[in-house]
């Protein structure tokens, strides 16, 4: 079996770069190098700043100080790490498409094919190449075929590896994993990558399928959790309405054991990079094969995380006397979820939107978030002009300056922090009545309450 001595990662972004830091960390002796053309990504990654790295996950910061220098290496120079590399991860983005056949649903692959043929040009010996990234079912086919046909003579492996990392939780997950997945033909290439994750992860753990088991792994264990979400938050819109607690249904319910309490938490919705991408590219794969009450089921999930967010955004306007124009509203968090500077598909960004539209003026603090990211993430869905979208949103650095003269509370990311705030004193610097729309329900309702807020929290 052919010894690994180098590794590359095509992709520094949220998965390639703790993924790599993590494999660095536990196998010194294979040299380790991520790469990518964005030249400031890379060169946040090197910075002797840690708290500067473009990434932030707890324990992050630790792991790259370990091994980087050492057998981590950070680049812009793909060609000359595809070239010296015996195994090359494909970590690049694989977003929903934008435009053509599929559009809205389909994973947009070029990004993937570009990646193929680059290492194809490249590489003058046999190569290892392992999908790291989100794809469809059958991509390994194409990719295969990419790389035989465009090579010179070079034998690739190709390999189906799914990440199945949470954010906020990345590197206590790649430490501790419940599975490690590789699909694949060649039982040596396969062999080699349960070698590099048995260095630190039991066997029994390390699972090997043929290549598209793997890959529709990934898009199926993703659609189950956001299902579970879905379901919930459907429930907590009855329990509003019949007098239920829709924590006291989860509790009921999460103690069956065939059932069981994890993403049994009622919230505004879900967001993240993977649970919308991967359910509608399931839904784009069944539809493909005819199998429309397959994609009409699945399908259902995502229609239902959106009503959710339309649904609190209403709520907040129909309680401020349907009318929030030009009401300061403070939002606390922007963030998916806690933990991470990820903003894919946050909730916040949707229901700030539909407050804009009704003129709303947001003030909005997130401890990880940056100014930057906020406003590009407003205006990306091109709803309004940028300009419109800084006279009406006004970011933050300290969250007692967001909720200051505050008519609304909208808490939208489940931030430890914001549950230890002086919130007496928040009170009195709001206006009155002081309402909290509490997306997570995080914080003590009777707490609040007895201090005067007008307090609503989903599925209550």
């Amino acid at each position: 079996m052919k010894q690994i001595k180098k590794i590359t990662c095509i992709g520094a972004g949220y998965v390639g770069g703790p993924t790599m830091s993590v494999i660095a960390q536990k196998n010194p002796d294979i040299q380790i190098t991520v790469v990518d053309v964005n030249k400031e990504r890379i060169a946040a990654w090197n910075d002797n700043d840690l708290s500067r790295l473009p990434i932030y996950e707890k324990g992050l910061d630790a792991v790259v100080a370990e091994a980087r220098g050492r057998n981590l290496f950070f680049d812009t120079d793909v060609d000359k790490a595809i070239d010296e590399a015996d195994m090359i991860f494909i970590s690049v983005n694989t977003p929903t498409k934008t435009y053509g056949k599929g559009k809205g649903q389909a994973a947009d692959l070029k990004f993937i094919e570009l990646c193929a043929r680059q290492i194809a040009t490249v590489a003058k010996d046999d190569k290892i190449v392992v999908e790291k990234s989100t794809l469809p079912v059958r991509t390994a086919e194409a990719l295969k075929s990419i790389l035989d046909n465009t090579s010179n003579g070079v034998n690739f492996h190709v390999l189906s590896n799914p990440e199945f990392l949470a954010e906020g939780t990345a590197i206590a997950d790649l430490h501790n994993p419940d599975r490690v997945l590789i699909g694949g033909e060649n039982t040596e290439a396969i062999e080699a990558l349960v070698n590099i994750y048995a260095s630190w992860v039991p066997r029994e753990r390390i699972l090997t399928t043929n290549l598209w088991s793997s890959e529709l792994s990934k898009l199926v264990a993703n659609a189950f959790l956001a299902q579970r979400v879905s379901s919930i938050n459907a429930v907590s819109e009855l329990c509003e309405v019949t007098g239920a607690n829709v924590d006291e249904v989860a509790r009921a319910v999460g103690m069956d054991s065939r059932i069981g309490s994890k993403f049994l938490k009622a919230s505004v919705g879900f967001g993240g990079s993977c649970f919308q991408k991967d359910i509608l590219n399931l839904v784009y794969i069944a539809r493909s094969y005819n199998l429309h009450a397959v994609a009409d089921y699945w399908e259902q999930v995502i229609v239902m995380n959106d009503h959710q967010k339309t649904r609190f955004a209403e709520k907040i306007i129909q309680t401020m006397y349907n009318t929030v124009n030009g009401k300061h509203i403070a939002f606390l968090g922007w963030s998916f979820k806690k933990d991470t500077n990820d903003t894919r598909e946050s909730a916040a960004i949707y229901v700030a939107d539909h407050l804009l539209d009704e003129e709303a003026q947001i003030v909005v603090y997130d401890p990880k978030v940056s100014v930057e990211q906020i406003y590009k993430d407003l205006d990306a869905l091109g709803t309004r002009t940028p300009e419109a979208n800084r006279r009406l949103v006004k970011v933050v650095n300290d969250p007692y300056q967001a909720l200051d003269g505050a008519h609304a509370i909208a808490v939208l990311t489940e931030w430890d922090a914001f549950k230890t705030y002086d919130w007496a004193k928040i009170k009195e610097a709001m206006k009155k009545p002081a309402f909290v729309f509490d997306g997570r329900k995080l914080l003590d309702r009777s707490q609040l309450e007895t201090l005067g807020f007008k307090y609503y929290a989903i599925g209550e």
